[in-house]
């Protein structure tokens, strides 16, 4: 196997991520190139990613896939692993990538994913099966071009890998409620350009059935006040965009 095979560049998109960027250069300071595509932070982040001697690619939004679709052809090595600003390398994962990539046999790799909820980790909610695919070689795959919900789109030989990724979600409320109503409006109109049509009152019983499978079902209700909270403030999420959905239908 020559050298370059074995060589890895990790991906990151930012804006305003001052606040998470550093722990997780930190945790990646062993890769071989560092791309980070940034689009308009005000902020400290790309004076703390020249620290860390990222290549840095400015770049308008142009949602989720592609802006990540940019950061991987931005990149010099074949081997990509995208991450994300909240998000953290543990020692156990960074052993297994590097032992992964003296001789991969696989063109992609999904990673176990602990997240962080209002500073707890939830064990329940459905993210306990959480396996991102985010360890890949770019000859055989990409992200696809989704606003949001991106994922990388590749063939069938890919493998689990159970060393963790750690994700830093959300650590206020009022940062959730954002992100939701950022979201929903997304999703509405993809949904409405789809030529999708749902009432008022099943946009209430979505709501209602997710707030029962992630906090019943998915035993939600095992972690506490910050699952309640997760499970409510989702299910909420859920109800927004269909109602916006709703709303577009109904101009």
């Amino acid at each position: 196997m020559t050298e370059q095979t074995t060589k890895i560049s990790v991906v990151i998109i930012t804006k305003n991520e001052e606040r998470n960027i550093e722990r997780c250069l930190q945790s990646i300071s062993w890769v071989d190139e560092i791309v980070v595509v940034d689009s308009g932070s005000s902020d400290r982040t790309i004076e703390i990613c020249e620290k860390y001697n990222c290549i840095i690619v400015k770049s308008a939004w142009l949602g989720f896939g592609r802006t990540k679709k940019l950061a991987v052809d931005s990149a010099t090595n074949n081997w990509i692993f995208s991450i994300d600003s909240d998000e953290e390398v543990t020692e156990e994962l960074k052993r297994k990538i590097q032992e992964v990539l003296r001789n991969p046999k696989f063109n992609g790799y999904r990673i176990k994913r602990k997240s962080f909820y209002l500073e707890r980790l939830i064990k329940h909610c459905g993210w306990n099966t959480d396996f991102p695919l985010r360890l890949f070689n770019r000859k055989y795959g990409n992200f696809n071009n989704k606003e949001v919900h991106e994922s990388v789109q590749i063939g069938e030989n890919v493998l689990t890998i159970k060393e963790h990724l750690f994700h830093y979600t959300y650590p206020t409320i009022e940062i959730h409620l954002e992100k939701m109503n950022r979201y929903s409006t997304i999703q509405a109109k993809e949904m409405y350009n789809s030529g999708k049509s749902y009432s008022v009152l099943l946009s209430v019983l979505f709501g209602i059935n997710k707030f029962i499978n992630m906090y019943i079902f998915r035993l939600g209700i095992l972690d506490g006040k910050e699952g309640l909270i997760l499970c409510s403030i989702t299910s909420f999420g859920v109800y927004l965009k269909y109602i916006k959905l709703w709303k577009l239908n109904n101009k």
